[in-house]
């Protein structure tokens, strides 16, 4: 008998480069794999993954809490799966039902959700806390129940295996050749003097305020592109000084994310110190490094352990425009500097943080999964 895998996300896209790109299209290369999404975009088939649709989501947080994640449960259940995967903490109570009826349901943690809750907006200052210790509770008790957490980061997996629960590590890192080819792994010569990039969400919590304050006094261009988080931080930046600087290009594709990089001669990523970003893996890091492209991060230690040790960029204060400004400016100062942070990001890329390393480890999953279920 053939094993039937079902992804399940209700709020990542359809083709979120973790999920399709990465997991499920490794996946599907060995098993019947099925994709299970709420966008309404219709059914599709792409990779040798087959793409359920259930349907556009609801209009507002709560309902598409309340609504979206039974009709996920349905069309899993009707599928009859073998294995369920699913991406969404919201999605706790499926995994459950699924894994009562006899499923084998691994949860794939992205995130330190506890401590991502701590810092959601949308949330009142005062029930931050409290909804973070009775989530916590919650995905511990769901955590042991699983067949096997997925962590995208060594302290996901070290939290979930210190309550009991199986965790693996399969971090999130590049595709070898989707920002770059094989034979292009050296720096561009057409980068653009003093132009850098972020690529991302457009949060207060992710720096970019302070990076629009600091680009003035280094002399730089910024490429920006990705949602911005509301209309007051949008309308907040757009008033700054430093925003003449900034080339605004929307939210691009991962060919507009490709050619982006290939402008650029480095790459931002000045997360503030939340407790959910200290010890985080951001993707925007290693894909820069991917690119060739010199990186200038935020000076928690695991990423100083990342991007210094790695030799590809420098790490300095968020919270601190002139020290940004000051390092930024002496970076791009430095062109042939950085043209060899370049190149020892992409060996580092080449030699260490690649999806194919990782792969070996999700397969090996999902091998011991198949073995035990024939």
């Amino acid at each position: 008998m053939t094993t039937r895998i079902a992804h399940l996300t209700t709020v990542h896209s359809r083709h979120d480069v973790r999920i399709f790109h990465k997991e499920c299209a490794s996946l599907a290369r060995h098993w019947e794999t099925h994709l299970i999404v709420a966008d309404g975009q219709g059914e599709e088939t792409r990779l040798g993954v087959v793409m359920h649709d259930t349907g556009k989501k609801p209009i507002g947080r709560l309902r598409r809490i309340l609504l979206t994640p039974w009709w996920v449960y349905r069309c899993a259940r009707d599928l009859r799966v073998d294995i369920c995967h699913f991406h969404d903490p919201e999605l706790i109570p499926v995994g459950l039902v699924l894994r009562w009826r006899g499923v084998m349901v691994i949860y794939d943690a992205h995130e330190d959700a506890p401590r991502d809750i701590l810092t959601k907006s949308w949330l009142p200052p005062w029930s931050r806390r409290i909804v973070s210790r009775v989530f916590e509770c919650l995905e511990n008790f769901a955590a042991r129940r699983f067949s096997a957490i997925i962590a995208a980061t060594p302290y996901i997996a070290e939290r979930f295996r210190s309550i009991g629960a199986k965790a693996v590590n399969v971090n999130n890192y590049p595709l070898l050749d989707e920002l770059v080819a094989p034979d292009e792994m050296c720096p561009a010569t057409g980068r653009e003097a003093r132009t850098i990039c972020y690529l991302g969400g457009i949060t207060s919590i992710r720096g970019v305020r302070e990076l629009v304050a600091a680009l003035p006094e280094a002399r730089a261009t910024l490429l920006l592109a990705g949602p911005f988080e509301n209309a007051t931080i949008e309308t907040e930046l757009r008033a700054m000084p430093g925003w003449r600087q900034v080339q605004y290009l929307g939210v691009v594709d991962r060919a507009g994310v490709r050619e982006i990089m290939a402008r650029s001669q480095l790459g931002i990523v000045l997360f503030h110190p939340a407790p959910n970003h200290l010890d985080a893996q951001p993707n925007k890091m290693f894909e820069y490094m991917a690119a060739g492209i010199a990186v200038l991060a935020s000076n928690f230690p695991a990423w100083r352990g990342i991007v210094e040790d790695s030799q590809t960029g420098l790490c300095v204060d968020p919270l601190d425009p002139v020290a940004v400004a000051q390092t930024l400016g002496a970076m791009l100062d430095d062109p042939r500097q950085l043209e060899i942070m370049g190149q020892a990001g992409q060996r580092a890329i080449a030699t260490r943080y690649n999806w194919e390393n990782e792969e070996r480890t999700l397969l090996a999953l999902y091998e011991h999964f198949n073995n035990r279920s024939r």
